[in-house]
């Protein structure tokens, strides 16, 4: 089976058997969209869901968010043959990974969960929020879905805290 690994900002669709796209999250949202008729799925992995009213965002910097993220792959999948009336959404992400960063997961998966209330798509299955990343397969011949809780996270190693200097001026 072909693996395709998405990462925040991507989408991908597939249109043929065999494939795999496969996504980690944390307070990310992956929706995984599936038309069973036409056989065509796809997946996007966006950071947060919208900019706020007056934040100016630049062309490249909206890749970051799910208002545009969707519109990419809803279309991205109508071009493939999909029809817009058969999509179902699955939802994965949203989690609370460190606690002091606040809601940002829970706010992201309310908006995936408005956005496809508002485009009439129906959800199939969500696994939001929680405290643990989740990495996501999806498999969009069969529209079937794995999500698995990741629990040991790699972690950057922490950068040893040097002693301030005193008395010298360093020129850069």
């Amino acid at each position: 089976m072909r693996i395709i690994s998405i990462v925040q900002g991507e989408q991908s669709v597939v249109t043929e058997p065999d494939v795999m796209i496969s996504t980690l999250l944390g307070s990310c949202i992956a929706v995984c969209l599936h038309d069973g008729i036409a056989r065509i799925g796809g997946m996007n992995h966006f950071l947060l869901g919208e900019p706020g009213a007056d934040q100016q965002v630049s062309p490249q910097d909206m890749q970051r968010y799910g208002i545009h993220s969707m519109e990419l792959l809803i279309n991205g999948m109508m071009r493939a043959g999909a029809s817009r009336s058969r999509l179902r959404a699955h939802i994965y992400g949203g989690a609370t990974i460190i606690a002091g960063l606040g809601d940002i997961g829970a706010k992201n998966a309310a908006f995936a969960d408005r956005f496809m209330a508002t485009e009439g798509i129906a959800i199939g299955h969500r696994d939001v929020c929680g405290t643990q990343p989740l990495k996501v397969e999806f498999i969009p011949w069969d529209g079937k879905v794995r999500a698995k809780r990741v629990k040991d996270v790699p972690q950057a190693p922490a950068r040893p805290v040097l002693p301030p200097r005193t008395g010298e001026v360093e020129l850069f």
